[in-house]
């Protein structure tokens, strides 16, 4: 038994636009702008230079997802590159902590739009935001458990009706300059020049609006014609992402002065409010099938993530079963869902925010350096694609500089915390894993839950699956 193969280059494409485009550029460019110090040049360049560092990043992807073709990013090419222990701790923070923590966030953003029509003169009590959040996380999770196929046609669907949104932006601003209000463009680089670490803090805010550029190597198992279709979808969704960005840019900052930007919650709400009037009910709506859309693409390459994982003993092998009906990694579904519930229930998930960045870019960086020891340490490993190295060198350098910055100029009790998180999966890591060590209880515990939602092993015989 073995995942399908069911993601072409459309549906691929589709599917990191789908997971890039979240709510960040409907809010994220009020935090580029303040701090590029209010000047509108800086912030455009800053959007522009995000890009690129994404589609850099997207090519040295491109070279590890050809040659190790295996589900679960990141995780897969640190422990060929830099080794087992390093991929488990790593893991441990990303599929444990990080990515459920985001997917609760994604949640919990689109109930905060989808619940506003209902309270038109007051914000939605948290209680009914959280209710709504788990019923959509819960959704998703039946949805890609039940079909893999249903859950890619609505990831196209999404796409489609997010760029439809981001196109309505765009022309609206490109037809609001043609009649000739430019005056706020005018004065595009006036204001002061940002610092180094300003610099470094609104390339934060536009990096996570990119996020989500590495997501087809979370699902490269299922990936139809692998070597020529992951670096395709990538030359081709990123630069597509860049440029409806930096029209949007354009198109607030046409409307907008850069202090109505900076005070407002929601950018594109403010924007909607000014130009189209009685349609502006079509941006919360928008910013809503957004997140629904990326909440199903995280919960997506979750399960990938636990699956993979579990196949090389660095998880409960419950999560690498799979259906035998639906051939869909359910446990590991399940088992995402769960976790995204519960990072659901605090009220304030700052903490998780403000190092979640941290470890994912700490995950880049060690990901590139995992490719340079590659090429020199595996020369005749068989590459379908090959970036060019110094690329490899730049992305790395980012990487660590994104994940140094914020300590060095501001240091702060919650960067330790961040740490003593990944340090704790030695904790899992000494007994399960180096030690190889099993309880029986756990063993009859996995039967029973293979007995009850009919999972089974990957690559089982049809004998094994009779049995």
């Amino acid at each position: 038994m073995q995942l399908s193969k069911t993601i072409g280059y459309f549906c691929g494409v589709n599917f990191i636009i789908n997971v890039i485009v979240g709510s960040g550029i409907f809010i994220s460019p009020s935090g580029v702008l303040e701090f590029s110090c209010l000047n509108a040049g800086v912030a455009l360049i800053i959007w522009a230079a995000c890009g690129a560092l994404s589609l850099v990043g997207g090519l040295c992807y491109a070279e590890l997802g050809t040659s190790i073709v295996s589900s679960g990013g990141e995780y897969s090419y640190i422990k060929r590159g830099l080794g087992s222990f390093m991929a488990c701790l790593l893991l441990w923070v990303h599929a444990i902590f990080i990515l459920p923590a985001g997917s609760s966030i994604i949640a919990l953003t689109f109930s905060e739009y989808a619940s506003q029509p209902f309270y038109p003169d007051c914000t939605a009590p948290d209680l009914v935001k959280k209710i709504v959040a788990v019923v959509v996380i819960l959704c998703v999770a039946v949805l890609n458990s039940l079909s893999i196929r249903y859950s890619l046609h609505l990831q196209n669907v999404f796409t489609l009706l997010k760029l439809l949104a981001l196109g309505i932006i765009s022309i609206v601003g490109l037809v609001f300059i043609a009649q000739g209000n430019i005056r706020n463009l005018k004065m595009t680089f006036s204001g002061e020049i940002p610092t180094i670490s300003e610099i470094g803090k609104a390339f934060y805010h536009g990096l996570w609006a990119y996020g989500g550029w590495n997501t087809l190597n979370y699902v490269e198992e299922e990936v139809k014609n692998t070597s020529k279709n992951v670096p395709r979808c990538i030359i081709t969704a990123v630069p597509l992402v860049i440029v409806f960005y930096l029209l949007v840019n354009i198109s607030y900052m046409a409307v907008l002065t850069p202090k109505e930007m900076v005070s407002s919650a929601a950018v594109a709400v403010t924007w909607a409010n000014k130009t189209i009037g009685p349609f502006s009910w079509i941006i919360p709506l928008s910013v809503a099938i957004s997140t629904f859309g990326s909440i199903n693409g995280s919960m997506f390459l979750q399960a990938r993530l636990n699956y993979a994982a579990s196949k090389e003993g660095h998880l409960p092998a419950i999560l690498s079963m799979l259906h035998i009906n639906y051939l869909t990694p359910a446990p590991a579904i399940i088992f995402s869902s769960i976790l995204s519930i519960i990072f659901i229930i605090p009220s304030n998930l700052s903490l998780l925010m403000i190092y979640s960045g941290f470890a994912s870019w700490l995950m880049v960086g060690l990901t590139c350096i995992s490719l340079i020891v590659l090429r020199f340490r595996e020369p005749n490993l068989h590459r379908p694609y090959k970036v060019f190295l110094p690329f490899a060198f730049v992305m790395a350098a980012a990487s660590f500089f994104l994940v140094l910055s914020p300590i060095i100029q501001e240091p702060e009790v919650e960067y330790i915390y961040g740490v003593l998180l990944m340090l704790s999966g030695f904790i899992f890591y000494i007994p399960f894993v180096h030690f190889k060590l099993k309880f029986r209880i756990f063993d009859r515990i996995t039967s029973y839950i293979q007995l009850l939602m009919e999972v089974s092993p990957p690559d089982s015989t049809s004998e094994s699956k009779t049995h």
